[in-house]
């Protein structure tokens, strides 16, 4: 006679595996975003645009939290003949880096003659996905961790609603961290626990906010003609823009000082 306990092992088999693919479907969610993202690109035009942002914060969000579901479902145990990580730098590949880069070139932000520098962040997103270490031991990213849709997001963001950039500022910005993307130095990885990641945390979720009533109220037209309709004070968009920039600035800054004092000391 069959125990009891064995005889349901199978049924609970099946029910953790069933989890464990929700959790890589919710994942692969990301490809659903980063397809209709580029339908959108291919689109073009201000409202495309703004439809583009709304689908890289749902990406993001994806992103964001895909990583604890499949811990507490266990899915390397469950399936271990299925790499999750594999499916998300695919899909991160493409809403981080490769999507961002074409939606720069489809707004014309740079002359077509110089079009060419945005193979640096493209190329630069490639080598930061294919590196073994890209996320150390002891919680860091290595290098500068490809987020290449927050550079791009707020290259447009400003350069059409705030102040026109010179091209020549663009491509600082590309080149400059292009090559961050390659030094190996250490970059805030908030999902591990400590007083810093919470804190990072917390400051993230107020930033994503920003973020959500920036794409939310993103003009997709004049800026000026937006307000005098009704849509509120220009000048209230711009400084919300440029506040929201506090927080990519504590966290490069926090990443840089945490790598600084991780340096080996001679």
């Amino acid at each position: 006679m069959m125990h009891p306990e064995r005889s349901a092992m199978p049924e609970a088999s099946r029910w953790r595996r069933g989890l464990a693919w929700g959790v890589h479907a919710y994942t692969a969610l990301g490809l659903v975003a980063a397809a209709a993202m580029a339908v959108l690109l291919v689109q073009g035009g201000p409202s495309a645009f703004r439809g583009v942002f709304w689908l890289m914060l749902a990406a993001t969000l994806i992103d964001a939290t895909d990583g604890a579901l499949a811990r507490a479902v266990r899915v390397k145990e469950v399936l271990p003949h299925f790499d999750g990580r594999q499916l998300d730098y695919l899909i991160d590949f493409l809403t981080y880096a490769a999507l961002p880069v074409l939606l720069l070139w489809r707004a014309a932000i740079l002359p077509a003659a110089w079009s060419p520098w945005l193979l640096v962040p493209l190329l630069a997103g490639a080598y930061w996905f294919c590196q073994v270490d890209a996320k150390t031991s002891d919680g860091f990213f290595q290098g500068f961790p490809a987020l290449w849709n927050v550079v791009a997001f707020y290259v447009y963001v400003i350069h059409f609603h705030v102040v026109a950039l010179p091209a020549g500022v663009v491509i600082a910005a590309l080149v400059v961290f292009g090559v961050l993307t390659v030094i190996p130095s250490r970059y805030v990885y908030s999902v591990h626990r400590g007083r810093l990641n919470l804190l990072s945390n917390v400051l993230a979720g107020i930033w994503f906010a920003a973020l959500l009533w920036i794409v939310y109220r993103l003009p997709v037209g004049d800026v000026a003609a937006e307000a005098r309709a009704g849509g509120g004070p220009a000048g209230w968009f711009a400084a919300v823009v440029l506040s929201s920039l506090l927080f990519p600035a504590y966290y490069l800054g926090v990443s840089w000082i945490t790598s600084w004092r991780a340096r080996p000391h001679r």
